[in-house]
This record gives structure tokens, C-alpha cells and sequence, in this order.
């Protein structure tokens, strides 16, 4: 009876739809394996398709070449390590999410997963059936129970594979990132750990996809709950684990243990990698963004150029007659600290031009807010016009505070592609800046240093749509603003709660108003780099039409 079993660790980075892609990468891991010596190597859930999938599983054809790649992944895999990958299986007219064992040429076993995630970012209850409890697949003298992603978050599936002689637990995951989610799984997993009495490997994928962020952060824990290794958060890695049967159980070898960055270096590293990879992967290789002057779109530009190169990142400045010498001068030294290209297009003449086409249907009506939106829309018309043109996909800039209350100009400053902040409270941007100013890593691709100046973190926050605007003319103070909004949306609190917490109730009450009225902009806006449990979108599904409001 062989005493030691290797196993490598594939984080990964798979591209959804991307069979054949995703395909030649389980295979460079299998192959890397092999030449390590290893008995097995494991990609994580659902690679063979990239994760998350949503509708396109439930398209047969999609499901039927997902699981031909996998036979033939087998069949060019035959001769060396075993080999798990995650994908979907159908049987039947049922459609599972699955992890297949491949050894030999041939799918050796099958695990179907138990526990559906029917929550937050996962409709899986509405796409796939639930598997049955399974016991573990042997790989030589070791016995391996699998339970995929959320079967490891409950007792059930991970003690039931134990008890029927798994002496190791191998969990596939797609976990997509939420701020300090990392303290959450390990906790979880220890406590399979010290309820089962074996070895836990966590191995879950990296990479962007739309809105997620897959961070990677694969651990292996010892019996006890004891830390052998610890991979990553965010980078693709291979890594041996070698285990060791001593005194009948088995024991990983301690190995590297990486160090999770704080919260905000995490947050800073997922809306770089996100943008990036949802650059890459839909063929995007260069953006442009307006450049106000302002600290939303200074941030914004500066997650770009990290995330691109300087040199992929043109901002264009759109200067009004209320446009600030200030804010000039601030744009232009945001744009030279980055090294990026600053063009120039006024929105005057076309603003005259518009304003002379509606005269005869505006005429005796006073001037206000349609006519702050008219340069908001031109703005956004101009910047698209240079997105058709030289093919660059225009980010939007908006705050996850603005996109909440509707403080921006749908068909305007809300046009783009993709939104890097958008599930980033303002007071979390300012701090962003500070952070960014005063650090820099290996995978920022902008240059070290204060790239935004301190004044635009520091001066009142404008939209400069008309003489002497601030955003609190039409907003509470925004750390009064983003605490109500925590509470109301991240929390769902009701408006007794906040009033509670201090605030008042008039102010709350406008802020729940602002939100409910806002539905139907966020229905069209941009997606956005998910940082929080209660990101717009598939964290939080509210009706456009709603007359409900809370009365506490």
C-alpha cells in the first residue's frame, strides 16, 4: 500500500464558452503534473465551460459539446495522473453540475453536486437538478470525496462521504469574491476539518467574469484544522501537495503560505483584474473615459491604465463654459502622472446647436434641469462617437452612491461598457485614491506614485452642470449619504432602523425615495466590478414599477 499521494493544484482562469481554451489549459496543468510526478491533478468547478454559465447551460447543444470535450480531455489524457475538472452532465433530460474523474482515457466517476446555490450571484436551484449524496472515487491507495463548492458549506454531503471512507476531502469551487469572504470559507472548511477528522484541499478557479471576480486563495488544511499551504488570492498557480500516510491517516506536507492583502488592496486588485479580464476575454484591447477633472473619473482612469497599460487608456476632457480652470488643470495631471493620451472636445457648439433646435419648443419655459442633462447627453454622445470610431470601449465613471440614487444622466455621463466603481461607495473612493497614491504592486501596470493629486481627492465634489454646482446641493454629505445607503440596501434595514442609528428621518426617507425612483436606470447601466454581497444587479433584483415604500 503506497504511503504518499501528490497532488497538483490547477487555479485557474477559464473563459466561459471557451470549450476548447479552457480545454488546453486543463491539459497544460495535466501535463505539468505529469512531469512533476503527481498521482492527480484537479481543476476547479465547472472549468471545462468557465463559471458562471447561467442560460447558456440549459441550451443542449452547449452541454452536449461541454461533455465531448471532457471524453476527449480523457482520451488525450490517458497516460499519467488522474485528472478532475468540473463541467455540466446531462442524463436523462436532467442537467447536472458535475466533476468528472477522467483516468485511463475514460470518466472514471462522476460527482454530481447536492447543495444548489439559490442566493446573491446563483440561480443554480433554476438550472440544474440535484445530485444524489455520493461516496468517494478511489486514486491508487487514497480514497477522495469531492463534495463541489456549496456541498462543503454544510455537514451533510462532506460527513456522508467520510463515513463511506473518504480519507480526504478535494472541494472544486467557482466562489466568486465579496469583501473579506476569504475569513468566511477558511472558518467553513475548518470546521468540516474538525468534524470529519481528515484533510481538506479547497482549490477554487481565478478570473473575471461580467460583474465576478474569482480570487483564487486555495488553501490545504491538516487534520486539526492546521494550515499546510496556502495559494494566491487572484493569480493563476500550480501547485504540488504531497501527502503523507502517517499512522493510517494522511498528512499534507506544509508548503508556501501566501498572504492576503487587506480589503482595500483586494477591492483594488478586483476592479484591476476584472476590467482586465473582461477586456481580454471580449476582445476589447483599448478604452477611453471622460476625464472631469473630478475624483470618480481620476479613479477610474487610473484602474485602466493598471489594468491595460498607460499607453491603452485615453481620456478625453469635454469642457462646458461651466467647466473649471481647475478642473482642467486637474484632468491634465491625472492623465500626464498615468502617461496616458488627453484629448480635447468641447461640448459648446454642440450644445448651441442643440439648444437652437428646441428654442421653438422651449420657448417661456425657464432653463434647469433638462438643459444640465442636454451636456451630460452630449458628453455621452461624443465619447461614443470615439468609441465606434477607434474601436475603444468607453468606461463609465459613476460611484456605487450616484448609481444607487440616480445621480447620473442615463444616455450620458451613464454610457459605456463597463463601470470599474460600480459597487464602490464615494467614501470608499476617496479612500481608494489615498491607498493607491501611496502603494504600488507587480501587477499594476501604470507607474508607481501619486498618480491623483490631492485636491481632487480633497475639493467639494461637482458635476459642474451649472455655476457653482456641488454635489450636496442635491445630496446629503456623502458620509451621511453612503451610511444610509449601507443600511438601507447592504443591510436592508428598515427606515426605523436608520432613524435608530441616528439618522434623520426626513434625510432617509429622500434617500429611499432616490433609490426606489432610480430602479429603472440601473436596469440599463453598465456592468461593474462586484466588491460587496449587495452588488446592483444579481445581489439585489427589485422591480422597476413599485409604489411600496416603508412607513417605520
Amino acid at each position: 500500500m503506497a504511503d504518499r499521494f501528490q497532488l497538483t493544484l490547477a487555479q485557474l482562469n477559464p473563459t466561459v464558452g471557451d470549450l476548447a481554451g479552457n480545454r488546453a489549459k486543463a491539459k497544460a496543468a495535466w501535463d505539468h503534473a505529469k512531469a512533476a510526478g503527481s498521482d492527480m491533478v484537479a481543476c476547479p468547478e465547472m472549468f471545462i465551460t468557465g463559471y458562471q454559465v447561467q442560460d447558456l447551460v440549459l441550451k443542449p447543444a452547449f452541454v452536449a459539446d461541454a461533455m465531448a470535450q471532457i471524453e476527449a480531455l480523457a482520451r488525450s489524457c490517458a497516460d499519467g495522473p488522474t485528472l478532475g475538472v468540473g463541467g455540466p452532465y446531462s442524463e436523462d433530460g436532467r442537467l447536472y453540475n458535475a466533476y468528472f474523474i477522467l483516468k485511463d482515457g475514460k470518466v472514471q466517476a462522476r460527482m454530481l453536486k447536492h447543495f444548489l446555490p439559490n442566493f446573491t450571484v446563483f440561480d443554480e436551484v433554476r438550472l440544474y437538478n440535484r445530485g444524489a449524496i455520493q461516496g468517494p472515487y478511489a486514486v491508487g491507495d487514497i480514497r477522495i470525496g469531492s463534495p463541489i463548492c456549496e456541498d462543503a458549506w454544510y455537514l451533510d454531503v462532506c460527513e456522508a462521504m467520510v463515513e463511506s471512507g473518504a480519507e480526504l476531502l478535494m472541494v472544486p469551487n467557482g466562489s466568486p469574491y465579496y469583501r473579506d469572504k476569504f475569513e468566511t470559507r477558511m472558518n467553513h472548511m475548518v470546521s468540516r476539518v474538525i468534524e470529519n477528522d481528515v484533510p481538506l484541499v479547497y482549490l477554487n478557479m481565478v478570473g473575471g467574469q461580467d460583474d465576478q471576480m474569482f480570487d483564487g486563495g486555495s488553501f490545504v488544511l491538516n487534520r486539526g484544522g492546521q494550515l499546510a499551504h496556502q495559494l494566491p488570492l487572484f493569480d493563476e498557480a500550480l501547485r504540488e501537495v504531497v501527502f503523507n500516510r502517517v499512522d493510517g491517516a494522511w498528512v499534507a506536507e506544509d508548503g508556501e503560505k501566501a498572504v492576503a492583502p487587506d480589503s482595500y488592496e483586494q477591492d483594488y486588485r478586483v476592479m484591476v483584474e476584472a476590467l482586465r479580464d473582461y477586456m481580454g476575454k471580449t476582445g476589447f484591447k483599448k478604452v477611453l473615459l471622460g476625464l472631469s477633472g473630478g475624483i470618480d473619473s481620476a479613479i477610474v482612469a487610473v484602474i485602466a491604465a493598471d489594468a491595460l497599460g498607460p499607453e491603452n487608456v485615453r481620456c478625453v476632457m469635454l469642457p462646458s463654459e461651466y467647466t473649471s480652470d481647475e478642473s482642467l488643470d486637474d484632468a491634465g495631471e491625472v492623465a500626464r502622472n498615468l502617461g496616458s493620451k488627453l484629448d480635447t472636445v468641447s461640448i459648446a457648439g454642440p450644445r448651441a446647436a442643440v439648444t437652437d433646435a428646441l428654442a421653438p419648443l422651449f420657448e417661456g419655459l425657464e432653463a434647469g434641469l433638462t438643459e444640465e442633462n442636454i451636456q451630460s447627453r452630449l458628453r455621452g454622445l461624443l465619447l461614443m462617437a470615439q468609441s465606434n470610431k477607434f474601436g475603444e470601449m468607453l468606461l463609465t465613471t459613476g460611484n456605487k452612491s450616484e448609481v444607487a440614487v440616480g445621480y447620473a444622466t442615463i444616455y450620458g455621463d451613464m454610457s459605456g461598457g463597463y463601470n470599474p466603481i460600480k459597487d464602490m461607495y464615494k467614501t470608499r473612493v476617496f479612500e481608494t485614491c489615498r491607498w493607491r497614491n501611496a502603494n504600488h504592486r507587480p501587477w499594476m501596470m501604470a507607474p508607481a506614485g501619486e498618480m491623483i493629486p490631492p485636491r481632487v481627492i480633497d475639493k467639494p465634489p461637482t458635476a459642474e452642470l451649472r455655476p457653482d454646482q456641488k454635489d450636496e446641493d442635491s445630496l446629503p454629505p456623502y458620509d451621511v449619504l453612503d451610511g444610509i445607503l449601507e443600511m438601507l440596501i447592504d443591510d436592508d434595514a428598515s427606515v426605523a432602523d436608520c432613524v435608530a442609528a441616528g439618522y434623520d428621518r426626513d434625510t432617509v426617507k429622500k434617500v429611499e425615495h432616490l433609490i426606489y425612483i432610480s430602479e429603472y436606470k440601473r436596469y440599463q447601466s453598465a456592468p461593474g466590478a462586484r466588491l460587496s454581497m449587495r452588488a446592483f444587479w444579481l445581489d439585489r433584483r427589485y422591480p422597476i414599477v413599485n409604489r411600496w415604500r416603508d412607513e417605520s
